[in-house]
């Protein structure tokens, strides 16, 4: 959104005041602790499982007269609540609604699915999909409405870049030790099982992994793979929500970003490893290979744990790749700048 007041639009954000009921929502808290944006108004007024709100923030939109209205859909389970609200809104014609698709087909499907999705995508006008796995999903609810390709920009909002030597001290590593990092939250579709097996199976030694982030599913069977694997030694546990100020240290403290997953379409994880320069490991599912090129910014591999561990040793058995792969890194970030997305957006709002 700042990106859009750089470029001299005026911005508001409708927050939540309730995102998901309690006994429905698998981690901690819903909240961040984190400072809000400066400069960028912001109103917490949406409660997602309340009708009335759902009806309050339409006609609230519709008053408002904006040009554009953007829906951020990345779970069925959102469909009635901003529905409604875009319907409503959509009662004046001259507001086009956007939609920007992290997924239009959840990894975990649940019976209506596809009929939630459905509702939402009646009530958007056009669609920015953020993988070409999404944009093809696009089609399976409509072939009529239009939907562009953006890869989602870099996450640069956790800082700059951390000395190595600073980011290790805060996990009490040093210099010499091999790091691994996987991040984020823990799903089974997010394939941890099969990294805790391929770091079992790697031959590289003095080598850690950090498992950052809060656990959306039963913790023990990992635990349990962790020891059954003897390698309980190697791995680093940060089950917790990872804050804003704290990402930096992960990142910075890692050589590689490990994301073996079993299906995706697209991750913010791997953006922020650009942000900060990271080659990665990702799976060839989903979107991932489109944003990942295979020996440039890091390695393709298929959702094995075998082939994981062999590409960490080729990694660490050789050190121009290092350099080989950053240099990689650097060119390839140049692709996604936020001026990219606000400029597919104003065009996708103009020509839809």
């Amino acid at each position: 959104m700042t990106q859009f007041q750089e470029e001299g639009h005026e911005v508001m954000i409708l927050n939540f005041t309730l995102q998901y009921p309690s006994f429905l929502f698998p981690g901690k808290t819903q909240f961040s602790d984190s400072p809000a944006p400066e400069n960028l108004k912001i109103i917490r007024q949406v409660n997602a499982i309340n009708p009335f709100s759902w009806i309050r923030n339409g006609l609230f939109l519709l008053s408002q007269k904006p040009d554009i209205i953007l829906f951020k859909y990345w779970l069925p389970f959102m469909a009635p609540c901003f529905g409604v609200i875009s319907m409503i809104a959509g009662w004046r014609k001259s507001i086009k609604r956007l939609a920007i698709l992290d997924n239009i087909i959840p990894h975990e499907k649940r019976f209506l699915d596809a009929l939630l999705t459905s509702f939402f995508v009646w009530n958007i006008d056009s669609f920015l999909a953020m993988s070409h796995s999404v944009a093809s999903d696009v089609k399976r609810f409509t072939l009529k409405k239009k939907c562009v390709l953006s890869p989602h920009p870099l996450f640069d909002n956790f800082g700059p870049h951390i000395d190595k030597i600073v980011a290790r001290n805060y996990f009490g590593l040093n210099e010499e030790q091999k790091v691994l990092l996987f991040f984020g939250f823990i799903r089974p579709y997010k394939g941890l099982d099969l990294l805790i097996e391929g770091l079992a199976k790697t031959k590289s030694e003095n080598i850690k992994l950090i498992i950052a982030g809060e656990f959306y599913t039963d913790e023990k069977p990992y635990f349990a793979l962790a020891k059954k694997w003897g390698i309980e030694d190697k791995l680093i546990w940060k089950n917790h929500f990872i804050s804003n100020e704290e990402v930096g240290l992960y990142f910075c403290a890692a050589d590689l970003v490990v994301q073996p997953y079993k299906n995706a379409t697209q991750s913010g994880v791997t953006q922020i490893a650009y942000h900060f320069e990271k080659p990665m490991i990702v799976t060839d599912v989903g979107g991932l290979a489109e944003i990942v090129p295979d020996g440039v910014s890091g390695y393709l591999v298929s959702p094995n744990a075998d082939e994981i561990a062999t590409k960490i040793d080729y990694f660490y058995e050789n050190p121009g790749q290092s350099q080989i792969l950053e240099k990689g890194l650097r060119q390839e970030k140049k692709k996604y700048l936020w001026s990219v997305m606000t400029k597919n957006l104003i065009d996708l709002s103009q020509n839809y």
